[in-house]
């Protein structure tokens, strides 16, 4: 956004470009930590006016500030801070209001400069009267700046992501003296039985600020978690290097213990949640298995096929526990249990000398639980009616199954080569308990449509629609 605004309202070469970019990327750590709302000005290709290039407002505080102006430009004489520090490159204090007869922000300016030194930009940091009647703000707004115009540039990362009102913010200076540290800190090290961390070095033990002292060394960023006194730590150190030494150390401390908490219950939650899906599976095969006893002893062809069907149901719900109990997730995708459903009733139903032939192609569909065990039940009951009733004085054929996600729906077709549909058969009339089964699931559990019609044999198209928090 920073380069694109640029290129089309300044008169800036691409180096300077590249500089501002640079800064832009930390523009929000560096609103965050100044408790300010951070603004970069630059010349517009009319000298007389300047274009806000980039911007930022604090996740740490709440200030007024003004609405969303990024490439908007605005005439040179309406800020007259940011003006005299292009002009001049001097650091400059004032007030304003953020709006007519509003109240009044303090303001502070800085220049930036290209490599050469030469003055291309204005950084203002506007902050409540209340932030800097607290005596905070200078130190904290030199530290933002100092961040902004660090050489190297800091290079955009999870390091240097934002920050929240919750976070403990620790400065210290370039001998590793804290020269700052907010009320979020100083809770925190209190629990841990420091008291003043202003004046304290980085290399005092009792501070445990180890992570500091490695960035200070290095150079680098250095992120690291710590358990102390039942209390889980993360603390962020971020160097700021000016002409190749470390002139501050910013450091991020969080309190994460709840969150750890939260984290470990979830993690058992989910592992026995994935326990009871397997015991599930079990319990389904285990009744598989007793209907299968069942029907090898029945001597009536009846009863036999309907203990099939019965088994064939069971086994396509097991596989959906089967996914469940693998993965930390209650969700599934359609395709791969469609693939294990399709093997396991050729497996069940099928002679072993008749030569039958597969084709399956699929998107990836991912589904919540309940609604993939309704259309693994539905894709069950369908190839199942292929194979049973597809194939009557048939030695051979084929069975295929598409999968496909659209805009707005799922969609999934099965059909055979078979002998097709029998004249006048209507999918609304007909006495199939399978066919009833899928028309119920597919249009009440799952809001979706069920069309079957002769191609070539018989054609199955399930169509069921795309919820929007699935993402997908």
């Amino acid at each position: 956004m920073v380069s694109e605004i640029c290129r089309k309202i300044t008169v800036l070469n691409a180096d300077q470009i590249a500089v501002l970019e640079q800064a832009g990327s930390v523009l929000g750590l560096a609103s965050d930590l100044a408790y300010a709302q951070v603004t970069v000005y630059t010349w517009a290709r009319d000298a007389n006016y300047l274009v806000i290039v980039a911007q930022a407002k604090p996740n740490t505080c709440l200030i007024r500030y003004k609405p969303n102006l990024l490439g908007a430009t605005v005439p040179a004489v309406e800020e007259p801070l940011v003006w005299r520090t292009l002009t001049s490159g001097e650091s400059i204090s004032g007030e304003r209001e953020w709006a007519l007869g509003a109240d009044v922000l303090d303001m502070r300016t800085f220049p930036l400069r290209d490599d050469a030194g030469k003055i291309i930009a204005a950084v203002s940091f506007e902050s409540s009267a209340e932030e800097t009647a607290a005596g905070t703000t200078s130190a904290l707004i030199e530290t933002a700046y100092l961040l902004l115009t660090a050489t190297p540039t800091p290079v955009a990362s999870d390091g240097y992501r934002p920050l929240s009102a919750r976070d403990g913010i620790i400065i210290a200076d370039e001998r590793g003296r804290i020269i700052f540290a907010n009320a979020a800190a100083g809770s925190i090290y209190k629990v841990l039985g420091v008291g003043r961390l202003i004046g304290r070095r980085i290399y005092d033990r009792l501070v445990n600020l180890r992570v500091a002292q490695q960035a200070a060394a290095t150079g680098q960023l250095r992120e690291t978690e710590l358990e102390i006194s039942n209390m889980v730590i993360v603390q962020r150190a971020i160097p700021i290097i000016h002409g190749g030494e470390v002139v501050r150390i910013i450091v991020i401390v969080a309190d994460v213990t709840e969150l750890k908490k939260k984290e470990k219950e979830l993690l058992i939650k989910s592992a026995v949640i994935q326990e009871i899906h397997h015991r599930v599976k079990n319990n389904l095969q285990t009744i598989a298995s007793l209907l299968r006893l069942q029907a090898r002893r029945t001597p009536s062809a009846a009863v036999k096929a309907a203990l099939r069907e019965s088994v064939n149901r069971i086994l396509s719900i097991s596989v959906v526990h089967e996914f469940l109990s693998q993965q930390d997730t209650e969700v599934i995708d359609i395709a791969e249990v469609t693939k294990n459903i399709l093997d396991l009733v050729i497996q069940n139903m099928l002679e072993p000398d008749f030569n039958i032939q597969t084709v399956f192609n699929a998107q990836q569909v991912v589904l919540a639980s309940e609604q993939a065990t309704s259309l693994a039940l539905v894709i069950n009951e369908l190839i199942q009616n292929a194979l049973e009733h597809g194939f009557v004085g048939r030695r051979e054929g084929l069975i295929g199954v598409d999968i496909a996600a659209r805009d707005d729906s799922y969609q999934i077709e099965i059909y055979d080569n078979g002998i097709g549909l029998p004249p006048g058969f209507n999918v609304q009339t007909t006495g199939s308990l399978g066919l009833q089964i899928v028309r119920t699931l597919v249009e009440t559990d799952l809001g979706g449509t069920f069309q079957l019609f002769s191609n070539n044999g018989t054609h199955a198209r399930i169509t069921i629609p795309r919820m929007r928090e699935e993402g997908l």
